[in-house]
């Protein structure tokens, strides 16, 4: 499944075919759409559109063209509105010194009195940053932002894009990416970790190749995404679980029930979690963090059997080029288990591989190689 993580529906460019821009996100394969206000009213439109739709789910904030406008009423609606169970961020908040709608000094003190809101309201934040971006670090350095947040249609260079990943922001990618003259930007975002990566539209802007120059959509984030997976080596599936996850983490979106998966594939591999167990205790390892590898759930209610691992593999659907015994934990812990599965795998012509910490023979006590 795929996130929209950015996109505005309310605006007029949807008020003919709204329902049918719906109907071919959810065909494009779209769980949730994140619909972005920039104002009041549009916050408002938002929230509307989240309390309507199962698959929106809405931010409220003051984009920095509308700065000028703020009053203590506007933190007041801001506060209101955020109180819905589908108001997930705020936002989008930040800098733009392209067109100057607002100036410097009064973008920079909304800005702040946003991030200030966002961790009153223990909220995640979307930022917006344009041709600003000394001030919009700085800003961000005085006011970390509590609950997290993302850095919206990343168009920054590689300094900030590091300045950005060290206070954990998460870096959303739009159609730029997919245009022809964007290598920098491809390569900026190549460099980011896949678990701090999100997917946008920014629809009705910014459309992708293909459809560059025409009205944007969710639906379309399927291009995005596909650019997205070659940079990373990955595949369109693995990018759309690993940003789908990201987003759910970052907004706290219910995902629903999650079974931990015995088997789970990644690129053109089908990987075998075999263990939770491990014989180190490494303090670098993504064990630390999280049991979800590359978007996958690999935290076992029970460490499974021979006949359990087998039945998985013969379930899962696809054409694998190897099958790789590699799960949450060290899988040599469990090396009866890998030869009977890897013996009957062999008779069907399958590679096998083994991703291992090298301690097999330290763990049996004699040497397992042969």
């Amino acid at each position: 499944m795929l996130v929209d993580s950015h996109a505005h529906l309310e605006m007029p460019q949807f008020a003919d075919d709204l329902e049918q821009v719906i109907q071919r996100a959810k065909a494009a394969g779209l769980s949730h759409i994140i619909n972005i206000g920039t104002d009041e009213e549009s916050s408002v439109k938002s929230v509307e559109l989240a309390t309507q739709y199962g698959l929106i789910y809405a931010v409220v904030g003051i984009h920095p063209h509308e700065a000028r406008l703020v009053s203590a009423a506007t933190y007041d609606c801001l506060r209101k509105l955020a109180a819905h169970p589908k108001v997930v961020a705020l936002g989008e908040m930040g800098l733009d010194y392209h067109y100057m709608h607002s100036s410097a000094v009064i973008q920079q003190e909304v800005f702040k009195q946003q991030l200030r809101l966002a961790d009153e309201l223990e909220l995640p934040v979307v930022i917006h940053q344009r041709e600003a971006e000394a001030d919009a670090l700085n800003i961000l350095k005085e006011h970390p932002p509590a609950y997290g947040g993302v850095m919206h249609c990343f168009s920054g260079d590689e300094a900030m894009l590091n300045e950005c990943l060290n206070m954990g922001l998460y870096i959303s990618v739009a159609g730029p990416v997919s245009f022809k003259k964007a290598h920098c930007l491809r390569q900026l975002i190549a460099q980011v970790p896949a678990d701090m990566l999100l997917l946008e539209t920014d629809a009705p802007y910014l459309a992708p190749v293909p459809y560059r120059g025409k009205r944007n959509e969710p639906a379309y984030v399927k291009h995005t995404a596909q650019v997205v997976a070659e940079l990373k080596g990955l595949s369109l599936d693995d990018i759309g679980r690993i940003t789908s996850l990201n987003v759910r983490n970052l907004f706290g979106i219910p995902a629903g029930e999650e079974q931990s998966r015995v088997v789970y594939p990644i690129r053109r591999s089908l990987y075998v979690n075999l263990t939770n167990r491990c014989s180190n205790d490494c303090s670098f390892c993504a064990r630390n963090k999280s049991y979800y590898v590359k978007g996958h759930n690999l935290s076992l209610e029970h460490e499974p059997t021979t006949d359990e691992v087998l039945e998985a593999i013969t379930n899962q659907s696809g054409d694998y080029e190897e099958i790789v015994f590699c799960g949450f934990g060290e899988p040599l812990l469990r090396l009866d288990t890998i030869i009977e599965v890897a013996k009957q795998l062999k008779f069907q012509g399958l590679k096998i591989r083994i991703n291992t910490n090298g301690q097999g023979n330290i763990i049996h006590k004699h040497n397992i190689l042969p």
